[in-house]
């Protein structure tokens, strides 16, 4: 029997073409990164960082500021990542089809020249998020300090901004598979990103109908995950207050009756009006607001008159009672626009208490001032030790128009009407602008409440996981694809 003879190039050449997977995944993997330097795919480095910077400039304002800025900052980055990934593998397949199809009739295993490009391809992303979250910071966009997942929110934003970076090189990865060339695979390339900008699901109102393609889209989890840990449902809204602002100067004319008034202050069912009664006016008072409301220059005056002969203190306090001087001071409310409590009153019920009968009875003489008076008294004295006491009570806005509301003659008046000319700028300013401010931010925060945007370990997790499912759907897609690539014709 003749003996066979092999020389071994060929031994070497039939142990390569029957090489283990482990092993192609190595060796495709190298050639990978030797085509980085050689046929400058890190080209797609520099063109991340020019992307990165431009919208960076024009969200920096906005993202992880505003509800609506970091809906619109989201959507932004979302598709530069889109862009940065899909950019990546686009023609990597499709360019050296011919040398894969030899290959492949040579022994290569389609599964380790995928899952080279998958490793090849994720270290290209992770130097794209790297390169994106460097200069986005640089021009000026604030990340937040805390993180939810991590301790830091640089770092569970960039795992976001990676992962969606990847499922969209994935995804471009299997388009190369399916393009026989280049300029188709180019050609296919805008569509795909409009479909993914398009069925977003966030920032675009869409159908009912398109419920069940938003989530076929990278860009609806993508989308989720941003919004998620940019905390979208605590951020202020400030659309609407903007808006308000810009219409400050608008003139607004009204016709209303009293009881029309009366009538809407009284109704705690309206938003507003219960917070507006319950609000506490404070009508407290201490006697050191007695003792500053007597240090007044023209109490001055008073206190340097003399008194005349043969009479009493009484007579001295009534003296002071019915000058002119004391007029101008007399309804001194203390802050409690209460009539009832006054300087004058107060010294109406000191004159006819019969337990100041006595002191009042007490003598004086033609050379004693008013002054003296009052130091026979002490009346300093005691306002100084009792300054802090505190007189009065609290009033709420409910109980003073519910008073007014009841009075006979506000009751003949309430088919009065008046027609008033205002701008709503006075409006804001009457209510107070922040908390016009703050209504308007609640108001609209609450009706543009989204639960899958919730700052939650689960909403964010999951949407990482989703992501995840992405990259090894379109890997085995692109696996399962190149399998048939020897049934080309060409």
């Amino acid at each position: 029997m003749a003996e066979m003879k092999v020389d071994k190039g060929t031994q070497r050449l039939f142990k390569a073409r029957h090489r283990g997977r482990l092993s192609q995944v190595g060796i495709y993997l190298a050639r990978q990164l030797v085509m980085f330097v050689y046929q400058s795919d890190w080209k797609v480095l520099p063109m991340a960082a020019l992307i990165a910077g431009l919208v960076g400039m024009v969200i920096r304002n906005r993202l992880f500021i505003t509800m609506e800025g970091t809906l619109i900052g989201g959507f932004a980055m979302v598709m530069v990542c889109i862009w940065n990934g899909c950019f990546n593998s686009i023609q990597v397949i499709c360019r050296e089809r011919d040398v894969i199809k030899r290959e492949h009739r040579s022994g290569m295993h389609i599964s380790a020249y995928i899952c080279s490009h998958m490793i090849y391809q994720a270290l290209l992303c992770i130097l794209q998020t790297a390169v994106t979250l460097y200069v986005t910071k640089s021009v000026g966009v604030k990340y937040p300090e805390q993180g939810l997942i991590t301790p830091w929110m640089i770092v569970d934003f960039g795992i976001s901004v990676f992962l969606i970076t990847y499922a969209s090189d994935m995804m471009s990865l299997w388009i190369s598979c399916l393009a026989r060339t280049t300029t188709t695979a180019m050609t296919i390339m805008p569509f795909v990103l409009i479909f993914q900008l398009v069925f977003s699901g966030g920032l675009l109102s869409l159908p009912a109908w398109t419920s069940y393609i938003t989530p076929l889209t990278i860009s609806n989890p993508a989308m989720k995950v941003v919004a998620a840990l940019g905390d979208y449902n605590h951020r202020p809204v400030m659309t609407v207050w903007n808006t308000l602002n810009g219409m400050r100067d608008k003139e607004i004319s009204a016709t209303v009756t009293v009881g029309q008034v009366l009538d809407l202050l009284q109704n705690e069912e309206i938003p507003g009006v219960k917070s507006l009664r319950d609000f506490q006016l404070t009508s407290v008072f201490t006697l050191g607001d007695v003792r500053e409301a007597l240090d007044t220059p023209a109490f001055a005056v008073v206190k340097a008159e003399h008194v005349l002969e043969d009479m009493s203190l009484g007579d001295v306090l009534q003296m002071i009672r019915d000058s002119d001087a004391f007029a101008k001071i007399s309804d001194f409310d203390f802050k409690l626009n209460n009539p009832d409590v006054t300087l004058g009153r107060l010294l109406d019920l000191a004159l006819t208490d019969e337990s100041f009968k006595e002191l009042l009875e007490t003598p004086v003489t033609h050379t004693t001032t008013v002054g003296d008076v009052l130091d026979k008294i002490n009346a300093e004295g005691l306002l100084e030790q009792y300054k802090d006491v505190e007189l009065g009570r609290d009033t709420y806005v409910g109980e003073l128009v519910d008073k007014v509301a009841q009075n006979e003659t506000v009751q003949e008046y309430r088919d009065q009407s008046y027609t008033f000319n205002t701008t709503v700028g006075d409006i804001v300013h009457l209510i107070g602008e922040d908390r016009v401010k703050d209504i308007l931010q609640n108001k609209v925060a609450e009706a543009s409440y989204v639960a899958d945007y919730d700052n939650s370990w689960e909403n964010i997790v999951g949407y990482w996981l989703v992501l995840v499912a992405f990259v090894l759907v379109f890997a085995i897609l692109s696996t399962i694809t190149l399998e048939f690539i020897d049934k080309d014709k060409r």
